[in-house]
């Protein structure tokens, strides 16, 4: 968890931080959450994500036990769709063993309470909330006194609810990244608005990434581009699968080629340090200009400004040091049309 407490911290300003969502697209089955975890190592994201509910606390019992027919394989209510994606304490172990065994960091989405205690007898060592957690001030205060980095997306919230959020986490001086979002499935490039990221930047002095739900990840790289330091999307092993989120999910391929392309964007967005790279100096020696004789330079001749001409290669005297040869005497007669070079004169 080095690169994400230093992103807390405010020590790390290099790469961005990918996490790879997992969250329910395993199904409920360990075999398929490892092989998740296989492609987010694959890819070279930084982490792993799941999630956590105590599903008696996520709705009143009137919603748990309404009649679901989204997903028959999972179950007939609500109630049981949601409990047959959940993990046991065990098999948890065995998925944060086997993803830190893959060089990720582990993290998990807490929706309530009891799931933060579930997951403190895990022990995880950074923790994810969901927009809709931005405002349920006991989650926020609950998790803030363990003082945890933690990653809050700030979808569906307005600005004064985030302030609540961040004023909590740093009353208990708790690390804190937040990811602008777009809570709608998939979100039109219209409404991505990655100007956000600026904005809770510059209102809040803390990290800021993005949590893209469009379709591909074009936003998802402009926003790396536009300073994102953590990014999180979903992804699942296809599309066509059963379940919430497979539809809006990142495929193997595109997870990888989201990854290469933000590795890139780091190498793209360099250091803004303005120098003359080893593969310019190639074209610059070819195509800037140097001192050329225009005439016949005769031996004992004092050098002139008439005496001389600009041009390829850039492998000679450039205009800018003319002055060290200007006025002195050619110490052999050269021909017209000739590279320059401090040696021909005294």
């Amino acid at each position: 968890m080095k690169k994400l407490i230093d992103l807390t911290s405010g020590k790390y300003s290099h790469d961005c931080y990918v996490i790879a969502e997992a969250g329910l697209n395993h199904n409920g089955s360990v075999k398929i959450a490892k092989a998740l975890i296989d492609v987010a190592a694959i890819a070279g994201t930084d982490a792993v994500k799941f999630q956590k509910r105590t599903v008696e606390k996520l709705a009143v019992k009137s919603v748990l036990d309404a009649q679901d027919d989204r997903f028959p394989e999972f179950g007939k209510t609500y109630r049981e769709i949601r409990q047959h994606l959940e993990f046991s304490l065990e098999e948890y172990r065995e998925l944060k063993d086997y993803a830190q065994s893959k060089g990720l960091d582990f993290m998990v989405t807490a929706f309530d309470t009891e799931a933060v205690d579930f997951l403190e007898e895990l022990g995880v060592e950074a923790y994810k909330l969901a927009s809709h957690s931005a405002t349920n001030l006991q989650l926020l205060d609950y998790l803030a006194r363990l003082r945890k980095p933690t990653v809050l997306s700030t979808g569906m919230a307005e600005l004064e609810e985030l302030d609540r959020a961040v004023e909590i986490f740093r009353r208990h001086d708790a690390p804190l990244v937040l990811l602008h979002c777009v809570s709608a499935y998939p979100t039109p490039l219209a409404e991505c608005n990655l100007a956000m990221i600026d904005v809770l930047k510059a209102r809040y002095s803390l990290p800021v990434g993005y949590s893209g739900h469009e379709l591909g990840y074009l936003p998802t790289v402009v926003a790396v581009s536009m300073g994102a330091q953590m990014v999180e999307r979903h992804f699942t092993l296809n599309k066509t699968m059963v379940g919430f989120d497979h539809k809006m999910s990142l495929e193997p391929d595109e997870l990888i080629a989201m990854v290469r392309d933000i590795r890139n964007v780091a190498k793209i967005r360099g250091t803004g340090e303005k120098r003359v790279s080893e593969t310019e100096w190639v074209t610059r020696r070819k195509y800037h200009v140097s001192m050329v004789s225009a005439v016949t330079v005769k031996v004992g001749s004092v050098l002139s400004e008439t005496m001389v001409s600009y041009r390829n290669p850039g492998t000679g005297i450039p205009s800018k040091l003319a002055h060290t040869v200007l006025g002195k005497r050619a110490l052999r007669d050269i021909p017209a049309d000739e590279l320059l070079s401090a040696d021909m004169f005294e």
